[in-house]
Formats: C-alpha cells, structure tokens, sequence
C-alpha cells in the first residue's frame, strides 16, 4: 500500500480512532443505498470492521468504480467482525415514504449484524432505532468514517447486483445501466411501457403514466 494511499485511510479512520479511545469495542458504521431511484429498494447495511484495519480502496461507495466495488465487497465480508443488510422494497417506500423505510431498513441492518455493536456511526440520519445503543449521525459521514465508507459498499454492491436481476425481468426499462435512477433512457422506457411492479408509484406523480 501506497503511504499516499496509507494516510488517507488513516484520515478516514479518524472517527474510529477517537472512540476506540473512548473504550468502545464494536464500532458499526451504517449507510444507504438507493434513496432516489424511481425503481427498485432502498438498501441499507450495517459493518464492524476490527480496530485499525486500513482496507485499501475503501472509500465512499460513489467514488469508487462499479468494478472495484464488487472486489472491495468482498474484501469488506471478508475482514470484517459483522455485517448486516436491510432491504425496504418498493411497496413500503409507497405506503411509508423514503425516509421511513429508510430508517427501517438500518434498522434491520443493525438487526441482522452477527455481533451486537456498542457504538454506532450513521451517515447523516438522526432518527433510527439502534435497540438503545448510542449512535452518532455523521453529515457525509462516508466520505469520513471507514466503517461507514465499507457500509456505503455493501448496500451499493447489494442493490446493484439486485437491479440487475430486474434488469433480466424487464430488460426493456435498462435497469443494468441506470439501476432504476431517472435517466431520460429510463423515464422514456416508462413512457412507453408503463411501470413495472418494482417502480415507486410515490416518486411517478410528475411522470405522465397514462392508466398506470
């Protein structure tokens, strides 16, 4: 590893650092992915990482190509004391808005975490249930916490490998490409096609839909 390459971990590791100090033991970070789409869940995952592991590459998921997140998942599976996922499809984004599933589906992320964290870190949410463990929300918080960072690529790679299952599904709305975003290709296909069971009915009221 780079020394370039070492510090900049380091600096991403500050967070960590200070309240490893503070005595706590298991530190989870928590982040999203999947909070705009006009398709598909939102996905949010939870990650311990053990004390001072500098993962190379680890960085926010949006800046880190889609071919070194899918190694990097696998990297972060690999070294990490924990990780949980929680998946809020399309019906409950519909029936309880973004926000709330949202905070549901860290929710089941803290739930599905093999080993209870005493502290955690969430990227920018104020409000989940965390089952009573404290927790401290981070604006951008993965772009500068590593254990939020390596959340950030596990819902990533989680959702993408998912929209693209769809895609095979629905292969003429280009889900592959966009990941259910609302790119003209997207909302165009919508258009012409209608929606599909997966789409977000709540995020289409400025979409002319016909009888959809």
């Amino acid at each position: 590893m780079k020394e370039s390459e070492e510090q900049r971990l380091i600096e991403l590791s500050k967070f960590e650092i200070e309240y490893f100090k503070k005595g706590y033991t298991y530190i989870a970070g928590i982040d999203e992915a999947g909070r705009g789409p006009l398709a598909g869940p939102v996905v949010a995952a939870a990650v311990i990482l053990p004390k001072g592991i500098l993962i190379e590459g680890v960085n926010d998921s949006k800046k880190v190509s889609e071919k070194k997140r899918e190694i990097l998942y696998d990297t972060i599976i690999e070294k990490s004391i924990a990780w949980g996922v929680g998946i809020k499809d399309n019906n409950v984004i519909d029936e309880i808005n973004i926000l709330e599933a949202t905070r549901l589906a860290m929710h089941e992320a803290i739930e599905n975490l093999q080993v209870k964290p005493n502290f955690i870190f969430i990227d920018a949410e104020k409000k989940v249930n965390t089952n009573g463990i404290p927790y401290l929300p981070i604006i951008k918080g993965d772009a500068l916490s590593i254990s939020i960072a390596a959340a950030s690529i596990i819902a990533k790679v989680t959702r993408d490998r998912m929209m693209r299952k769809y895609d095979k599904q629905y292969p003429e709305y280009g889900f592959e490409k966009h990941k259910g975003y609302g790119t003209k290709v997207h909302v165009e296909a919508i258009k012409s096609n209608g929606i599909t069971p997966i789409h977000r009915k709540s995020f289409l009221k400025n979409i002319v839909l016909g009888d959809y």
